[in-house]
């Protein structure tokens, strides 16, 4: 038994008897021109995400409210990954401050002019300047939340029990995070915040200063490093316990009025637990990216 085999990527695909007789094949579908499972699955996640923001975009267009069960859940994730992830987390870079403030008191001032309370108009805010980070994070959460749903699908697999998958999806955060930090301060003003501000001596500065960036850059690279693994990490190991539960089955052998329903309440319980951390690991995934954005954006 080999507790990998649903988690491990190749260009052979099971799939359901009928379907690979419609193809003309006995066991296993190969894929053609070089592509393997995964590849194929990250475009259906990346097609459902299109589609879920496709969708949204159209109900909410002219302010107009979204109905229906299926939409309304999907906004109330997009609002979530706003209001609870990106705002908080970006919160309104240093430079945006003076900006914000001052649209604030001229909206209280034309509110005074007009006799209308400044109350009234506090209670709308129009966009965060955290916003403009907000589709990237939204992109982010949303890939990886199907990319990890998809594994919970008979017969399918998740992306990101890959860790060729995660390590890309951590160097598209790590690009964009220089991105971010270059547009605000410059590419190097960006280099020069790594290193915090300190008041040291000039011959103690020149001797110290170029070891503690080496020291914050190197950081850098290994928070995103790390961004990769426990992603790649979690979603491995939850599908590798769902193998172990199904081979229990298998090797059942004369005891298997007591392992198969064992078994089969056990994949059920980790299965539950598997679609919690599905959820999960999208919200750490998209907390931290926005966390690392913070951190360039407002630098020490």
């Amino acid at each position: 038994m080999d507790p990998f085999h649903h988690v491990r990527d190749g260009s052979e695909w099971e799939l359901p008897q009928f379907v690979l007789n419609f193809f003309g094949r006995d066991t296993h579908f190969v894929l053609p021109f070089g592509l393997t499972k995964y590849m194929v699955l990250q475009v259906v996640a990346a097609v459902l995400a299109f589609l879920v923001f496709r969708g949204l975009s159209q109900r909410v267009a002219g302010g107009k409210p979204v109905k229906g069960v299926f939409w309304n859940f999907w906004e109330m994730l997009a609002l979530y990954v706003r209001d609870e992830i990106v705002r908080p987390s970006i919160g309104i870079p240093h430079d945006d401050h003076d900006d914000h403030a001052h649209d604030g008191h001229d909206h209280d001032h034309a509110a005074d002019e007009h006799g209308h309370s400044s109350e009234a108009h506090a209670a709308v805010e129009v966009g965060h300047p955290a916003d403009k980070y907000l589709p990237f994070v939204w992109s982010v959460f949303f890939y990886v939340l199907f990319c990890n749903l998809l594994g919970a699908l008979p017969l399918m697999g998740s992306p990101t029990a890959n860790i060729n998958v995660t390590a890309v999806l951590a160097l598209m955060v790590f690009i964009h995070v220089v991105m971010y930090g270059s547009q605000k301060s410059g590419f190097g003003g960006y280099l020069k915040s790594l290193v915090p501000h300190m008041d040291l001596p000039g011959p103690i500065a020149v001797l110290l200063l170029p070891m503690i960036w080496v020291i914050e850059a190197g950081g850098l690279l290994i928070k995103h490093g790390v961004l990769a693994i426990r992603l790649f990490a979690n979603i491995m190991a939850g599908h590798t316990v769902l193998g172990v539960f199904l081979g229990f089955i298998a090797l059942a052998g004369s005891l298997w009025p007591v392992v198969i329903p064992a078994s089969i309440l056990g994949q059920v319980g980790i299965g539950m637990l598997e679609l919690f951390v599905a959820f999960l690991q999208a919200y750490v995934f998209a907390l931290l990216t926005s966390l690392f954005i913070s951190a360039a954006v407002n630098p020490h």
